[in-house]
């Protein structure tokens, strides 16, 4: 598995982690469909959480939420919308929205974790 994908992962699972010991259950890791993929989705008794996961080791080349601009919460709304479509029954009675993971550090399991609550999509 080539560096970044490896250092993608580790966020992933952290970021899995971190919606665990808030009391959310993990539905989904990875979905994908023609629209794109979904890092995590997660859910609480009210939520269901389309969460991007955005690693990296330093802040060189921007913070990990500048990368996600307008274009990219509009597609995360689209998945967001797919997912939901081929899980009404998870939705029922739930709101759904859209979550961003900014993990900062050489290592993913201890690195800074910032969560984005219901970011706003254009």
């Amino acid at each position: 598995m080539a560096e970044k994908d490896e250092l993608g992962r580790a966020g992933e699972d952290r970021a899995a982690h971190y919606f665990t010991e808030l009391g959310y259950a993990v539905l989904a890791r990875n979905w994908r469909c023609g629209v794109g993929e979904i890092d995590l989705v997660v859910a609480d008794a009210r939520n269901v959480v389309v969460v991007e996961v955005k690693t990296r080791r330093g802040e060189a080349f921007g913070h990990p939420f500048e990368a996600i601009d307008a274009r990219k919460r509009a597609r995360l709304w689209r998945l967001a919308v797919a997912w939901a479509a081929d899980n009404r029954d998870v939705l029922q009675g739930r709101r759904l929205r859209i979550d961003a993971i900014g993990i900062v550090g050489p290592e993913p399991r201890c690195a800074a974790l910032e969560h984005l609550v219901d970011v706003e999509v254009p």
